[in-house]
């Protein structure tokens, strides 16, 4: 159930035969999981362009400039042609200001093709293979494409992911669509628990 994409913040994340990125503006706030729940937190953004669901991940991702990071990690990981994709996928994306939450020397470190597998665990780990918008969010462990979960946290009209290292990552953005899923923004990058950055 696509319905019409917008664009903002967002990073992008993907991996496996599946994959997502990130981009944001639309009008609700949440994170994932697959059941129902009848209380989606909401956010607000702006309203995009009407042909915003014929592009992929990737290409609504490249067409942002606050998606620059995500671009560039997506790109050094060799993701970028499984995250266009026929999907479905739901991407956890964070903007270039959750990247920069890292240390400059770590994230300088990661985009070098001798971290290739970890930066891949990293993006696959924001990913969620299947479609899921806010309206479907509930607390709980959702399992990511990367083979291990996260969990969602919902405090009143906030939702949160909380990462392998106890992390958390709030939702600012959610319903981005693309051709091929949608994508969630939020403002940290999540880590699964077996990887040290």
């Amino acid at each position: 159930m696509r319905k019409t994409r917008t664009t903002a913040v967002v990073a992008l994340l993907a991996v496996g035969s599946l994959i997502a990125a990130a981009c944001s503006d639309d009008e609700t706030t949440t994170s994932t999981n697959d059941s129902p729940t009848t209380e989606a937190p909401t956010t607000t953004a702006r309203s995009g362009g009407s042909d915003a669901a014929s592009e992929t991940i990737v290409e609504v991702a490249a067409g942002n400039p606050d998606f620059s990071t995500l671009v560039s990690a997506v790109q050094a990981a060799g993701l970028a042609e499984t995250l266009s994709g026929e999907g479905p996928f739901t991407v956890f994306a964070p903007t270039n200001e959750a990247f920069a939450k890292l240390p400059a020397a770590t994230l300088q470190s990661l985009l070098e093709p001798a971290n290739q597998e970890t930066l891949t665990k990293i993006l696959t780990y924001h990913v969620v293979a299947a479609e899921v918008m806010a309206a479907d969010v509930e607390p709980g462990e959702v399992v990511t494409v990367e083979g291990q979960p996260f969990t969602i946290e919902v405090e009143g009209t906030d939702v949160f992911i909380v990462d392998g290292k106890g992390g958390r990552a709030q939702v600012v953005t959610t319903d981005i669509e693309a051709s091929n899923g949608v994508i969630h923004v939020i403002d940290s990058v999540l880590v699964p628990a077996d990887v040290t950055v």
